[in-house]
């Protein structure tokens, strides 16, 4: 199963992703997780705590590494391979908790560097491998675009859900992730409502967005908010919290059978 993961900053798409992940390890499920989104807040939401996560170098960032995979010289106009070894960077460059792997994809930073390309190339041989050739449950917390997802990639992905709080920019987003999800070949997109705080909400975003199919809803909690504040994964919270999640995992897993 190859889930992605986004919407507007600050809806929640990152408890969502580590929540997910840490339930679909607790069955017992092989799960990879990847932090795609340039703020990189996935560790805390899987209960990686910050001294651990600092030891983690997005592959955006290795630039020894994409150049030695790729045989990239520096400069301009220099020949490197398109489709570099990549298989063994999963185990060798994540940080596993609680059953799950994590890795930090990270951002290219654009400005016409001639050192972009080869890790441009990494990073997109690396997202290839990771949803087309590994057989795991992958769960992807990206930002509010899916720019690492391309069409070589995207259909390997099993769903995009988009996660969407009661108000006009977050529904206004949903609905370009859904543009652009469409223009790559991802045809199944869920909804997840977020910072619900009465039905009135949820009628709200159901009548914006009556073209997305809805897996569920998480209600704005001060559990939620101080859980996130201290970096504590909600898998290893209160089970009224808890719940809301394995309702929606449940309503997906449903969904993609």
């Amino acid at each position: 199963m190859k889930i992605a993961i986004t919407g507007k900053g600050g809806v929640g798409k990152t408890t969502l992703a580590g929540t997910l992940a840490r339930l679909f390890a607790k069955e017992g499920h092989s799960v990879l997780a990847i932090d795609a989104d340039p703020d990189a807040n996935l560790a805390s939401a899987i209960g990686i705590g910050p001294e651990v996560f600092q030891t983690l170098t997005p592959f955006s960032k290795m630039k020894e590494l994409a150049k030695e995979r790729t045989g990239a010289e520096d400069g301009y106009g220099t020949f490197f391979r398109l489709n570099p070894k990549v298989d063994d960077l999963p185990e060798e460059f994540c940080i596993e908790h609680a059953g799950v792997k994590l890795l930090a994809m990270g951002t290219i930073d654009q400005g016409g560097s001639g050192c972009v390309c080869p890790e441009n190339t990494l990073i997109k041989r690396l997202m290839q491998h990771l949803l087309v050739e590994r057989d795991e449950v992958v769960i992807m917390d990206m930002e509010a675009g899916i720019e690492h997802l391309g069409r070589g990639t995207a259909e390997s992905v099993d769903a995009l859900i988009v996660v969407v709080e009661p108000g006009r920019r977050s529904i206004q987003t949903a609905h370009q992730i859904k543009g652009l999800a469409k223009d790559i070949g991802i045809e199944r997109v869920f909804l997840v409502a977020s910072k619900l705080q009465n039905p009135e909400d949820l009628a709200f975003l159901e009548a914006q967005l009556p073209e997305f199919s809805f897996l569920g809803g998480v209600g704005f909690s001060e559990a939620i908010k101080e859980a996130d504040m201290k970096g504590i994964s909600l898998a290893d919270g209160p089970l009224e919290i808890l719940a809301q999640f394995i309702t929606i995992k449940e309503a997906l897993t449903a969904k993609l059978k």
